[in-house]
């Protein structure tokens, strides 16, 4: 055997089980498509056209994030057993929205900001979150028992974007700039922003090793993918770019993964007499109609009360955002017996 040929046993548990293909996996859930837009993105000249608000862009974040954040919700209905089991997720939760929402319109003066710094400040946690719970699905799937000190460094790992962005939101939205309020370490945030982003970037590399040489073996490489490419979404892009951007691939990663477990599940079911594709289309086809409901028609229904159509929209955006991240803490629990888990287990 030549001995600089990687083995057969190795290069597999690298790449790791995937759900459908090692393709679709890395490029869509674990975060390779998004590098390589990010990359055309930073080195094109041009790129503040590629961020512009037109048509074209306005279509890719309704058809990627309006999709994605409504697909919680109907993954919270069609999930075997997830309605019934969650009565007030499913029954009370929505009602109370829809009054939140319409109070927080009325009120927007008072709470409109409050709001939308909210949703804006938890966004990087659950995009961090989901590369953490993404990250620990793929290493158990493919045999790697992260141990229970690994899986809180990968927690805290993840978390490094958030830190970053966090601290970058909150500063631009306090009533005063935090070099007046904090005087004496305003000088040291340009050095703590760059110690982030070097242990962001490091750190993920420096966790795959030390995995490495656990009892638990090698993470597969999607993990490390998906770590790695939620940090530079944030890392090398401007704040506003950066949110944008990783809107959109967070939504595609989202979609990807909520649909392969929900085709699973609804093959899975006695006299199923649909294939793959049916039940793909059909579960996007919902998720991007809903989305078309919450983020286009809700706004203008506002509007049509007499309210300001802006107003409308930025409450409707923060309170589904807020209704998305509560929603996806359920439906993505590993339980024993939980469908989620024999998929992850590979039972169907």
């Amino acid at each position: 055997m030549n001995p600089n040929q990687v083995p057969p046993g190795l290069l597999t548990t690298l790449t790791g089980r995937c759900f459908v293909h090692p393709l679709l996996d890395y490029l869509l859930i674990g975060g390779g498509l998004s590098l390589f837009v990010t990359a055309i993105v930073v080195l094109t000249p041009m790129r503040s056209e590629l961020l512009g608000t037109g048509a074209a862009m306005a279509g890719i974040v309704l058809f990627s994030n309006g999709a994605h954040f409504a697909a919680s919700t109907v993954r919270l209905y069609t999930k075997p057993g997830a309605a019934g089991s969650m009565p007030f997720l499913s029954k009370v939760v929505p009602p109370i929205v829809i009054i939140l929402m319409t109070l927080c319109v009325v009120y927007v003066g008072r709470v409109g900001r409050i709001l939308d710094t909210l949703y804006l400040t938890w966004s990087p946690y659950h995009y961090a979150a989901q590369a953490y719970g993404l990250a620990v699905m793929y290493s158990y799937r493919s045999g790697c028992n992260l141990e229970s000190t690994d899986k809180k460094l990968l927690r805290w790992v993840c978390m490094i974007p958030l830190f970053y962005m966090g601290g970058n939101l909150l500063g631009s939205r306090l009533p005063v700039p935090i070099g007046e309020l904090l005087p004496s370490i305003s000088g040291l945030l340009p050095s703590l922003r760059t110690a982030l982003v070097v242990l962001g970037v490091v750190a993920p590399f420096l966790l795959f090793i030390k995995v490495w040489r656990a009892r638990s073996g090698p993470m597969p490489l999607i993990s490390l993918l998906t770590v790695f490419s939620n940090a530079i979404w944030f890392f090398v892009l401007d704040p506003l770019s950066a949110f944008l951007w990783a809107t959109i691939f967070h939504g595609l990663q989202y979609l990807a993964i909520v649909i392969i477990f929900d085709v699973k599940d609804q093959m899975s079911l006695p006299g199923n007499t649909h294939g793959r594709l049916f039940h793909t289309l059909w579960f996007y086809g919902m998720s991007l109609g809903l989305g078309c409901i919450l983020f286009i028609l809700l706004p203008k229904t506002y509007a049509a009360m007499g309210f300001d159509y802006f107003d409308g929209r930025l409450v409707s955006v923060a309170v589904i955002n807020i209704h998305h991240f509560i929603v996806d803490a359920y439906i993505w629990r590993l339980g024993r017996g939980d469908t989620n888990r024999k998929i992850v287990e590979g039972v169907y």
